[in-house]
This record gives C-alpha cells, structure tokens and sequence, in this order.
C-alpha cells in the first residue's frame, strides 16, 4: 500500500490520480475534509471522477503522532508531497516546524516501519548557490549558509537533511527538487496558490513584469518522474525538476495570451522591486494584512538562476513537456 501525504495539493492530487491509474492501492491523509474536495475537482477536471473513491482518506497530520502512527499501518512506499509554502517572514517558526519537524516525523515512521521506498517532495530553492565559476545550479551545487536565504529555502533545506540521514539509517529515498509547478488554470473564482495565484494575477490585469528567470515545469511531469523514480531501482539521489528556464516576462505573456487579457508591458527593474517590498512590508505592519510581496521573492524576480536537469534526463531518458503549450493545452479542460 501507498501513503501520500499533501493529497489536497496540486502535485497530491495529480500524484493520487496517476498512482490509481496506474494500479496502486492509495491512502492519503488530510487535515480539513473539505480540502478533498479540491482533490476531487482535479479528477473531475480529467474526467477520472470513477477513480476518486479509490482513495482510502484518513485524517492525520504530519506533526501529530499519533495519527501518523494509524497511517503508516500496512504501508509500503510512501510520497511526501505535504509542506508548506510562504516567503512571508512571520511564518518563519511555522515554515521550520512544519517542513523540518513534519518531515522527521515522517521519516522517523519510515525508518520505524522499514518502508521500502520513500520520495520527498523538496523545491529548486533548497538548491545550492552557484560559485562565480558556475553557470548553471545542479544536484551537487553547494549550499552556502554564510549567502542570504529565504526562510522557505531554508526550512526545505532543513527538511532534506531529515531525508539524508533516513539514509545513514537504512531507509531507501529520492528526493526531487522541482522548479516553479504549473497546474491546470483554475476556473474563474477558484485560484489557488502557487500557479493559481500566477494565474489570478494575469488574469486580474497585472501591469509589471520583470527580467529574472527560474526553472519551470509542468505538474503532470512531476509527478510521472517521481512515480518511474520510486518503481525504479534508483535510490539514494536527489533530481532537479525542470522542463527549461524561462525568462518571467515570457511566461507571463503565454499566460496572458491563453487568458485573453492584456499582457504585462512595464517593466519592474530591481530599484523598483527593492521599494516595493519595503513599502508592503510597512503597509502590512500598519494594517495588520499578510505579506504580499517580500525581500526574497522581490530578489527572485530579478534573479536569473539557472537549473539543470541533465541528471533526469540522463537517469529515465525523460522528455519535459513543453511548459508554453501546456499552459495553452490545460487551458481547455
């Protein structure tokens, strides 16, 4: 049997759907039982909504033991897709228990229950920082603790050095490093985070866009690899996930072309950017509102880092889909 933790997510749902079509027996764990919901409209969305009572749904929470003790019964493999995602600062103490503490908890368990395999969902910001000889960040690239980091970067990077000591322990991993996810375009009133929020923002008539650039991949992608990874007998590696890297004023435009509205034609340069970040920080302290924009993703979005995926394709042979025409292909689910 399957454990899958993060199933309410967009790479959860995708995963929980590919697994079940290709014959795995499913147990997905959740916090809020609305959120299975959300998991079911990606079902509906492929029309696989037969598909979706073969779930076997059980409420858990990665920080609480006693619950992940009832779900790891009976398991096998297990894929932890569960995290969360905020570059907000104030979330700091929450980013680090929930990535770190979640992630021990899980590996701990696995590691208890002499699980056969075990995938960690990580991100490219766990990456390390390229040297001035470097040109391009890969799976061997150093992390530098003395270069600034956002507190997301550090809590995933906190989370995988969890997973690497599994190892030392005897627990058989993989752990995949996924650039920025595109998901399908979420119908009008239902914009989630991540490609959803970039979608919503297009949508709503975003006027600025920027030069920076980062790797980018579409969902379905992701979770293919890590399910050819985990029948595999690769074990022990970590993969970096992207299909290319590309330049954000480009994505934006694909978007706002399958979207029909107007494209982003002011040009945010980093000056711009480094106010901005100020200005809501000092309006979110005034009005008690979250975060908007902070220093990291404001850096981000001038940054121009750029990702390698050669190890993936070397190891499966694998050919990315093509992260413009996906856009333009989901945009008529």
């Amino acid at each position: 049997m399957v454990l899958v933790t993060g199933g309410t997510g967009l790479v959860g749902a995708h995963l929980l759907l590919h697994l079940i079509e290709n014959g795995s027996t499913l147990r997905a764990i959740y916090r809020n039982e609305k959120l299975i919901l959300k998991t079911k409209s990606v079902f509906e969305l492929y029309k696989k909504a037969d598909l979706f009572d073969k779930i076997e749904w059980l409420e858990a929470d990665i920080l609480d033991i006693p619950s992940l003790e009832i779900a790891f019964v009976g398991i096998e493999y297990v894929y932890h897709c569960a995290a969360l995602i905020s570059f907000d600062p104030k979330d700091e103490e929450l980013l680090r228990k929930t990535n770190i503490e979640g992630t021990a908890n899980m590996v701990n368990f696995a590691i208890a229950k002499q699980i056969k395999k075990f995938c960690y969902v990580s991100s490219i910001a766990a990456l390390g920082d390229l040297a001035p000889h470097e040109s391009y960040i890969t799976e061997e690239t150093d992390w530098n603790p003395e270069k600034p980091h956002s507190d997301y970067a550090i809590s995933k990077y906190g989370a995988e050095m969890e997973v690497w000591r599994a190892v030392q322990e005897g627990l058989d991993i993989i752990i995949v490093n996924p650039g920025v996810i595109l998901g399908p375009i979420p119908k009008s009133g239902n914009w989630e985070k991540g490609s959803g929020e970039l979608y919503q923002k297009v949508a709503n008539g975003l006027s600025f866009y920027t030069l920076g650039s980062t790797g980018f991949i579409a969902v379905t992608d992701v979770v293919k690899i890590i399910f050819e990874l985990m029948k595999s007998d690769i074990k022990n590696e970590r993969f970096t996930l992207i299909a290319d890297n590309i330049i954000f004023k480009d994505i934006l435009n694909t978007i706002a072309d399958t979207l029909k509205v107007k494209k982003p034609h002011l040009h945010a340069k980093p000056l711009f950017m480094n106010f901005l970040w100020i200005a809501d920080g000092i309006f979110s302290t005034l009005f008690f509102q979250k975060r908007s924009i902070t220093k990291a993703t404001a850096k981000a979005s001038y940054s121009k880092n750029l990702y390698s995926n050669e190890k993936i394709k070397t190891a499966l042979g694998t050919v990315f889909l093509d992260v413009h025409e996906y856009i333009r292909e989901v945009s008529k689910l």
